[in-house]
């Protein structure tokens, strides 16, 4: 238990960040759905739109620090390529 009041203020803090972060995750994880649903559904506009919405969502969460910056590249790259290979 923090018993110092900066140790009170810093779990304060943390807790606010977990929030925060939770939320940036788990809008991106929608964005990610939408584009695998539509990959599932085999429409390629669909897929290409959704793409679109989803990669500067992923982007900003790897900018804010909730993804490592490669891993979000990793993450565009792969869908996109998906996306790719459903349209052609």
């Amino acid at each position: 238990m923090a018993n110092t009041p900066s140790a009170k203020k810093a779990v304060r803090k943390i807790a606010r960040r977990t929030a925060v972060n939770g939320a940036r995750r788990s809008r991106m994880r929608t964005f990610l759905r939408k584009v695998e649903e539509a990959i599932a559904s085999g429409e390629s506009g669909a897929a290409l739109t959704a793409l679109r919405a989803a990669e500067p969502e992923i982007m900003r969460a790897a900018q804010k620090g909730v993804l490592h910056k490669n891993t979000a590249s990793r993450k565009v790259s792969r869908l996109a390529a998906r996306v790719r290979a459903l349209s052609a």
